[in-house]
C-alpha cells in the first residue's frame, strides 16, 4: 500500500472543501470534514485500497439517523483518508428488520451492512453473510490489532467470524446514587456505606423532612443497591457456572430488604410507574431526597434542583459494601454493532480493506475526534473537544464506525463527556468511586447472539422485573419465591440458562 503525501491530502482537502455546499437537513452548511489532513498524524495515514490504484465505490447500509450519511463531514473525511468511495443508505426508522429482509431476499447489493444483534444472528445462520476469518487474516492487520481476543467470540457462529464486532467505550459504569448534599449538612448525616446505614439515613431524612427520600424507576430496582446483596449482574459466575441473577439465593435477601424500605414508606410507591425526568423532578422539586443518577442525565438534573433551590446540593455516594465489606460494581460489555460483508458483495476484499483502513491507528483517531487544534486539544493528557467544531463536524462520527480501536477509542471518546463540565464532573466522580470497588463484568458479554438466549430474554425479563415489584410492594409474599422461580424455568427460564451455559463452557475448551 502507498501512502499519499501531506501535500497531496492538504490538497485534496482544499478541494473538497471547496466543493461542499450543503447536506442533509442536521449537517453543516459548509463544514470541512473532519480530516487529520493538516497536521502531522495524517502523514502515517495508509492509501487502502487495490494496490494503490483507482479504488470501487462500495456501498454500506446503516441503521436509521436524522441526517444523510452522504453528505456528513465524517463520510468525507472517510473517503479522503482511504481513498474509497463510498454509498451510504439507511433502513427505515419503522419496520426497519422487514425492509432489511426484503433487501437481503431480493439480493440488493451492499458490500458492508451495520447490524443489530437481532440481525446479523438471523442474517448469518441463514447464510446471508459472508465468513470473514481469511479475509481479516489476509487483508486485515489494523482489524486484527484493534480489536481485543476477547470481542471476537460476539462474532462468531459455529467457530466462524461473521463480523467485526463493534464494542463501543470500554469498561465504564454509568449511575450511582446521590442524594441532597445539604440536607445531609443540615441533619448531621454521613454517606451511607452499607444497606443498614442507608436504611438509617433514609429513616432520618423521612422524620426530618416529610418526604418520601427515596425515588427512581423500574428500571433502576438493581444497580447499587442490589450489588450490595450480591445480585450484581443479569448473569454471574458462580464456581465456573453462569447463573441467572433469578436463581441467586441474594435475591430473596435484597427483595425482602426493599419491601422493609417500602413498607415504612421510604421508598417511592410510584416508582414503578415512573420515568427517568418524573424522577429528576421529584428529586428537583424536593419531593425526593436520593435517587440513582445517570451521569448523561447529570446537567437536567443539576439545573433542575438549582432552579426550585438554588442553594441546594448533590452528593453523590460510594457504591455500597456488602456485609463483608467488599463493594462490587457490575458492567456489560456487550457488542453494540455487527459489521457484516454479505455474501452478495462482488466486493468483499475491498470491504475488509475500507474497514482495515478506517482502523489504522491515526485515521481511526480522526474519525473518532477529527484533527487536533481544530476538533480537540490536549490538556493534562485528556482529550477535550474544541466547540462548537466538534459538534459541527462529528456528531454523528459514531454512525460511521465499522469497529473500534478497543485500546485507544475509551480514552478518546471522553472528549464527548467534556463538552458539558456537569457531565464531565460527574463522569469521572462516578468512575473515580468505581475504581475503589471490585468491577465485576457481566460473563454473557462477549457471547454471540444465541437463538434460545434471543427467544427468551425479553419475556422472562419482564416476568422477573414484574414479579419483583410486587414482592417490593408487598403484593405477593416473598416466601413464594421459589413457586414463582419454578414458574420462571418453565416459562423458557431452564432452556435460557442451559444455552447461556453451553455456550460458556464451550469457551473454555
Amino acid at each position: 500500500m502507498r501512502k499519499n503525501s501531506v501535500l497531496a491530502l492538504i490538497a485534496a482537502f482544499t478541494l473538497t472543501l471547496a466543493a461542499c455546499s450543503g447536506g442533509g437537513n442536521n449537517a453543516p452548511s459548509s463544514s470541512p470534514s473532519p480530516s487529520a489532513s493538516a497536521n502531522s498524524e495524517a502523514s502515517a495515514t495508509p492509501d487502502a485500497g487495490n494496490d494503490g490504484g483507482e479504488k470501487p465505490e462500495l456501498t454500506m447500509l446503516m441503521q436509521y439517523g436524522l441526517f444523510d450519511p452522504n453528505q456528513d463531514p465524517v463520510s468525507k473525511f472517510i473517503t479522503e483518508a482511504t481513498g474509497y468511495p463510498i454509498k451510504y443508505e439507511m433502513l427505515p426508522a419503522e419496520n426497519a428488520d422487514e425492509k432489511l429482509n426484503l433487501m437481503v431476499a431480493n439480493k440488493q447489493n451492499f458490500d458492508l451492512m451495520k447490524l443489530g444483534a437481532a440481525q446479523f444472528y438471523k442474517l448469518a445462520t441463514e447464510g446471508a453473510l459472508e465468513p470473514l476469518d481469511e479475509l481479516i487474516e489476509q487483508l486485515g492487520p489494523n482489524i486484527k490489532a484493534a480489536i481485543k481476543d476477547d470481542s471476537w467470540g460476539s462474532a462468531m457462529i459455529d467457530g466462524k467470524i461473521y463480523a467485526i464486532p463493534e464494542t463501543g467505550s470500554g469498561i465504564s459504569v454509568g449511575e450511582e446514587l446521590v442524594v441532597r448534599q445539604d440536607w445531609m449538612d443540615e441533619l448531621g448525616l454521613q454517606h451511607p456505606t452499607n444497606p443498614d446505614e442507608l436504611y438509617e439515613v433514609l429513616k432520618a431524612i423521612k422524620e426530618a423532612k416529610n418526604i418520601v427520600p427515596l425515588t427512581g424507576t423500574k428500571d433502576s430496582i438493581y444497580g447499587d443497591i442490589a450489588t450490595a446483596f450480591g445480585v450484581v449482574n443479569e448473569w454471574n459466575d458462580i464456581d465456573g457456572k453462569l447463573v441467572h441473577k433469578a436463581e441467586l439465593p441474594e435475591m430473596k435477601q435484597f427483595l425482602a430488604y426493599m419491601n422493609k424500605l417500602y413498607s415504612e414508606g421510604l421508598l417511592d410507591s410510584e416508582m414503578p410507574i415512573n420515568t427517568s425526568a418524573k424522577a429528576i423532578e421529584k428529586f428537583s422539586s424536593g419531593n425526593a431526597a436520593m435517587y440513582k443518577l445517570a451521569w448523561w442525565s447529570a446537567s437536567s438534573a443539576e439545573a433542575a434542583l438549582k432552579q426550585n433551590f438554588p442553594e441546594a446540593k448533590i452528593g453523590i455516594i460510594p457504591y455500597l459494601k456488602s456485609s463483608n465489606g467488599e463493594a462490587k460494581v457490575g458492567v456489560n460489555l456487550a457488542t453494540t454493532w455487527f459489521i457484516a460483508v454479505p455474501k452478495v458483495s462482488k466486493l468483499k476484499e475491498d470491504a475488509i480493506k475500507l474497514i482495515d483502513a478506517k482502523l489504522e491507528k491515526d485515521t481511526f483517531k480522526g474519525l473518532a475526534i477529527g484533527q487536533e487544534g481544530v476538533h480537540h486539544e490536549l490538556k493534562d493528557g485528556k482529550y477535550y473537544p474544541i466547540l462548537p467544531k466538534f459538534n459541527d463536524d462529528l456528531t454523528n462520527a459514531s454512525v460511521f464506525m465499522t469497529g473500534v480501536d478497543e485500546h485507544n477509542y475509551p480514552t478518546y471518546w471522553q472528549a464527548r463527556v467534556r463538552k458539558d463540565p456537569v457531565l464531565q464532573s460527574y463522569y469521572e466522580a462516578f468512575q473515580a468511586n468505581a475504581a475503589n470497588t471490585t468491577i465485576v463484568v457481566d460473563p454473557m458479554s462477549t457471547a454471540p447472539p444465541i437463538d434460545a438466549v434471543s427467544r427468551n430474554k425479553q419475556k422472562l425479563t419482564k416476568l422477573l422485573d414484574d414479579q419483583v415489584l410486587m414482592y417490593i410492594a408487598g403484593s405477593e409474599s416473598i416466601d413464594n419465591y421459589d413457586t414463582f422461580l419454578a414458574k420462571w424455568k418453565a416459562e423458557g427460564g431452564e432452556e435460557y440458562v442451559k444455552a447461556a451455559n453451553d455456550w460458556y463452557q464451550s469457551t473454555k475448551q
